[in-house]
């Protein structure tokens, strides 16, 4: 019978127990010991078969010396006392209950709680055999009291015996039993926490994903319009100072409204251009910048009759027509842009084709010098949506762009 174990916290249901355990212990022990105390200094004094006055004394002073050594003991295995130190004590209060119950059996019945005392304090078999010992110590120490051996003088210590051992049996099963749930506990406990630092670190990586798209998005792209715009103004310099300056104001716009994209998306709100607009709206002012910019005719078309969507989709949709004209504007060379934005049945879409140089869409990719990701965050944000994208192109064919995003009822009212 284990009551703890050493280097580990002990389960607070059995630490209750244990607290109540061990006062019920030390209360019956020492309430044995007062009882037996007090029934030897009541008996004669001399003769009528009385001890002499000096083993009188002898015995009343080793009682009390043991109900210190008792006491003093339990307080330090209490406190944690080295296992060396409380196999010591245990030692010793046995040799003065052994002494004890040879001078008068009135002390014998401390065998009791001496029985739990070496179940607590021993281990295994070493406690089973110390309880066999004090057992057959008390049923000799009766004999020699009485004169006599009868059936009670054995049965009793035997019963109270048994009686321990069968506690002791069940309290090591509530122990391990409570032992097994602690470790269960346990267990889920990091599981929890594990999967909590793991759902942290998934969001962080989604967050940044989604903070790589919006850069692409808006910073880069707007740079890059940017710089065009810068370009052609340095380019009608000196001849067309007026284009210049209109260019100027162009990228100072442009400056200005990504900025305002940024900190939207720093605010995690829907994008300006959509701020007081609807998606058709947005787009086609978004072509109508487009050509200013370039020069190159961009135009809108609309099929179907607009429904209210969410504001996932109109997000990405706008990004895919914020995307795709970029592209147009860097690497295209078109002479005609169009956007289509189309409301169906079953989903919506956005189509931006232009009839520029074209590429092969199997050699694009992300470039050492950070460019290239564009349609690669444009795929994984129409794909978080349940839709798709398309890219058709080829060598002086033009180019398409088609995303497509599924529409049903429940997403449309």
């Amino acid at each position: 019978m284990r009551y703890s174990t050493e280097g580990r916290a002990e389960p607070p249901g059995v630490t209750a127990v244990l607290r109540a355990l061990r006062l019920l212990l030390h209360a019956c022990f020492l309430f044995l010991l007062g009882w037996a105390t007090v029934r030897y200094a009541a008996g004669p004094l001399e003769g009528g078969g009385a001890h002499p006055a000096w083993i009188r004394w002898s015995v009343l002073c080793g009682a009390i010396l043991l109900g210190l050594v008792y006491c003093l003991g339990a307080l330090a295995v209490r406190h944690g006392a080295h296992r060396v130190l409380s196999l010591v004590w245990l030692a010793a209060v046995t040799a003065l209950w052994a002494l004890l119950a040879w001078a008068d059996p009135d002390f014998v019945w401390l065998a009791f709680p001496l029985y739990f005392l070496h179940l607590h304090l021993l281990r295994g078999a070493h406690s089973v055999v110390a309880v066999v010992v004090i057992t057959g110590t008390v049923v000799l120490g009766q004999a020699l009291h009485q004169g006599d051996l009868t059936a009670g003088m054995v049965l009793g210590p035997v019963l109270g015996a048994m009686f321990a051992l069968a506690i002791a049996a069940g309290y090591t099963a509530l122990y391990r039993e409570s032992e097994r749930r602690r470790e269960l506990i346990d267990t889920l406990t990091r599981t929890r926490d594990e999967l909590a630092a793991s759902q942290r670190r998934a969001g962080v990586l989604d967050e940044r994903e989604r903070l790589s798209r919006e850069i692409h998005d808006t910073l880069a792209q707007g740079l890059s319009g940017i710089v065009l715009l810068l370009r052609s103004a340095e380019n009608a310099l000196p001849d067309d100072p007026d284009l210049a300056v209109t260019r100027i104001a162009e990228a100072r716009e442009s400056a200005s409204d990504n900025l305002a994209e940024a900190r939207g998306f720093v605010r995690d709100l829907a994008p300006p251009s959509l701020t007081g607009a609807n998606l058709p709206e947005a787009l086609r002012r978004l072509c109508a910048v487009a050509t200013r910019a370039d020069g190159v005719e961009h135009r809108f078309r609309l099929d179907g009759a607009p429904v209210e969507l969410p504001p996932g989709y109109e997000v990405a949709l706008l990004r895919a027509a914020q995307a795709g004209l970029a592209n147009v504007a860097a690497h295209a060379h078109a002479t005609n842009v169009v956007v289509t934005l189309g409301y169906l049945d079953e989903e919506v879409t956005l189509d931006v084709y232009d009839d520029g140089v074209g590429f092969v869409p199997e050699e694009q990719g992300p470039r050492p010098d950070g460019t290239g990701y564009g349609i690669a965050a444009l795929r994984e944000r129409v794909a978080a949506l349940g839709g798709a994208l398309e890219v058709e192109s080829a060598p002086g064919e033009g180019t398409a762009v088609a995303v497509r995003l599924p529409l049903t009822m429940e997403e449309s009212t």
